[in-house]
């Protein structure tokens, strides 16, 4: 049988990341009847991470296919708007759309995983592969056998760096402020005029957006939700970039740096820049921004994604900039695509099945959310120009923004 290796056993999937994709690839290998092991590298729950993101419907699709409950999964709305540098409505658009948290949908997929599979403090130093196995060797000594060897260790992934060590993150030319602020926090008259939409405001070659999202625990009543909160605001790399990057000590982080250790001389010019580029409503927003994320934006762009009997899935293959809001479906498609794939009893040739579907997808996806945020680079070539003027007008933001009718075309 397909889902048995050749001493007659339940194949075995070893996963390497304990977030979204990885438990996306878990799951809809379980399906498949395979015993599926998760190692995450990370001790703690990883519970609270992240903001806010939207669902698409190929995520909420797969989700009900897995039989997961997707009931509450968010907060729905329809509608989109713009408003200008004095406040006022500009434009509106149609977009119904379930806006959620990433905590909600790891809550879903993490309870819908057996636990005694899922091995925290885990993570993997290299791996051995032949023509029957791949054999994984972990951060505490110990050495895990199965008949595939996943990489869903995201953005820093140790698979990816062990199959494309030549391969890293490209900055993209700005970064992003993030923020979920408390429903019962927003000032009543702003809380009417935004909280029910997605709400865009563009000053010169920036963004900024905002729309609900569940409180926490999954809380949806009116007046518990939360405001997830993205400003994107270019920084070049040379000076900028590292200026933001560089604590209140004087160390300067590689790619990211954790919010606690963001200098409080760098909120307070994001603070003083929000005075003088953004509305009265965009303004008593930020001034609620307590303990805001800054998030450097990258591309990553694998030339592969099947290496014999090992696979790199989600992030750790692909990296899309945010505006495509396709992170998560992504994954989730990928695991899906994987999953089919190894119903065929050969591993190898059928990885090589994998990589063929799902690159050229990847591909067009990064793109896209490159042609989308061209117009926030610090530094734009011709053709970077050229894509400003077409996709960051105003309502080329608002109909194009978070939306994947490009890949359902």
């Amino acid at each position: 049988m397909a889902n048995r290796s050749a001493n007659g056993s339940r194949r075995r999937a070893l996963v390497v990341g304990g977030s979204m994709s990885g438990l996306l690839a878990g799951l809809t290998l379980r399906e498949r009847g395979w015993t599926v092991d998760i190692f995450e590298r990370v001790e703690s729950e990883l519970a609270g991470r992240g903001a806010g993101i939207v669902a698409q419907p190929e995520l909420i699709a797969i989700l009900e296919a897995l039989r997961l409950d997707t009931r509450e999964l968010g907060v729905a709305i329809r509608t989109r708007q713009f408003m200008d540098a004095t406040g006022q409505v500009a434009g509106r658009v149609e977009c119904p759309q379930v806006l959620t948290a990433w905590e909600r949908v790891y809550r879903v997929l993490r309870d819908g995983f057996p636990p005694e599979h899922y091995h925290r403090g885990r993570g993997l130093t290299a791996f051995e592969q032949s023509g029957r196995s791949v054999v994984a060797r972990m951060t505490d000594g110990s050495a895990e056998t199965g008949d595939v060897l996943i990489g869903a260790d995201g953005l820093r992934s140790t698979v990816r760096q062990l199959c494309l060590p030549g391969l890293a993150p490209l900055y993209a030319g700005y970064v992003a402020w993030r923020s979920l602020i408390a429903e019962d926090a927003i000032p009543p008259a702003v809380h009417r005029e935004l909280f029910a939409y997605m709400t865009f405001c563009l000053p010169p070659g920036e963004q900024f957006l905002g729309y609900p999202v569940a409180g926490p625990d999954n809380d949806l009543r009116p007046g518990h939700r939360r405001f997830n909160v993205v400003w994107y605001r270019p920084a070049d790399e040379t000076i900028e970039l590292p200026d933001l990057l560089t604590d209140e000590s004087g160390v300067t982080h590689a790619i990211s740096i954790p919010p606690p250790l963001i200098r409080r001389a760098a909120i307070a010019d994001m603070r003083t820049a929000a005075e003088r580029l953004l509305g009265p409503q965009g303004r008593a927003i930020v001034r609620l921004m307590t303990e805001p994320i800054l998030q450097p934006i990258y591309d990553l762009e694998s030339p592969r994604m099947a290496f014999g009997r090992v696979a790199i899935i989600g992030d750790a293959a692909f990296v899309a900039r945010p505006h495509v809001a396709a992170g998560v479906s992504k994954a989730a498609e990928d695991a899906v695509a994987l999953a089919e794939a190894l119903a065929a009893a050969d591993v190898v040739p059928a990885l090589s099945r994998f990589e063929a579907r799902r690159l050229p997808i990847n591909r067009r996806i990064i793109e896209r959310a490159r042609h989308l945020g061209a117009y926030l680079q610090a530094t734009q070539t011709a053709e970077e120009r050229a894509r400003s003027e077409r996709h960051g007008i105003p309502e080329a933001v608002m109909t194009e923004t978070a939306v994947l009718d490009f890949l359902r075309a």
